[in-house]
């Protein structure tokens, strides 16, 4: 197994490769909940928020030098993942909704101020395994500019699943199931993409990455040895995509992994980590494809943060 004494010698330390922004938010204090995930919007320079709490906005939009624009409520009971798309023609902002109440078990579709496009899923009813489209307690999606999408589904609910739909939200394949072996799932709580066409997913309680091929759903590898200490909670690439950034949310730890070229993802190897305050517990992180900047929505500290690389 590859350390990162292998890249570096081992009188140095790895290298230091974010430093915090501390001018972002310029007021903290629009965050009045707790702060679950983030989306950037790189092409428009906007940062969205997903917050919890009784009475506060479930969703604030920032400027990326950290200006607050607006906020929504309308339709959103607990946001759990956000994720922006861009296309040539238009601008969404997805999210999934853990809520038991009448909004909750959904994927939704809203423009970038706030109106509701679409639901997938049945508003507060929890699925079953067994339906492609009930979703229980859905805890992230990404989606591609062709509108195909990837949704993990169980924040700790009944479906421990990865389901790939088409841009007309048919099922192309599911992958998963609740369990320890390969391709199964112990609460699968991010997802993301490379350029080679691999579907990366934090596999969370079974502390592991699994890697899935994005057109068949067949399983291509797993990572466990980095995560001994904590499961990942949050998986996203740098903007250059020679790195992966994973939160680990109970050692309070953003942990920068080298990421594999084309073929076999072979071990994990950190090149990097970034230690926070005790009790920030990182959930939900993001990154900025345009400047490299990291954004990590921290429950604990109730708070998100901005991290520049150097």
């Amino acid at each position: 197994v590859l350390t990162a004494f292998d890249y570096f010698p081992f009188w140095k330390e790895p290298p230091e490769m974010y430093k915090l922004d501390i001018g972002w938010p310029k007021i903290p204090e629009y965050f009045t909940g707790q702060t679950f995930c983030v989306a950037v919007d790189s092409l428009h320079g906007l940062v969205y928020v997903g917050q919890r709490g009784d009475n506060v906005p479930k969703v604030l939009v920032f400027s990326e030098q950290g200006y607050f624009l607006h906020s929504w409520n309308e339709t959103v009971e607990m946001p759990h993942g956000i994720f922006v798309l861009n296309t040539p023609t238009d601008s969404s902002v997805w999210i999934t909704d853990v809520g038991t109440g009448q909004y909750g078990h959904t994927v939704k579709q809203y423009s970038p101020l706030g109106k509701l496009v679409q639901v997938l899923g049945t508003p507060g009813n929890a699925g079953s395994s067994l339906i492609p489209l009930q979703f229980d307690q859905p805890a992230e999606i990404f989606v591609e500019e062709s509108g195909e999408m990837y949704v993990v589904d169980g924040d700790g609910g009944m479906n421990n699943r990865l389901l790939k739909l088409s841009n007309d939200h048919q099922e192309i394949w599911l992958a998963g199931s609740n369990g320890t072996g390969i391709g199964q799932f112990k609460i699968p709580h991010s997802v993301t993409l490379d350029p080679f066409g691999r579907v990366w997913v934090a596999d969370r309680d079974n502390k592991r990455l699994q890697v899935f091929d994005k057109v068949t759903g067949e399983w291509l590898g797993a990572w466990s040895n980095c995560f001994s200490e904590d499961g990942p909670y949050s998986v996203r690439f740098t903007a250059d995509y020679r790195y992966l950034i994973v939160a680990q949310m109970n050692i309070n730890r953003l942990v920068i992994l080298a990421a594999p070229p084309v073929g076999n993802i072979g071990n994990c190897v950190v090149v990097s980590t970034v230690q926070l305050a005790d009790e920030t517990k990182p959930h939900l992180v993001d990154v900025d494809m345009k400047s490299g900047a990291v954004y990590v929505a921290e429950i604990g500290a109730q708070q998100v943060q901005k991290y520049i690389p150097l």
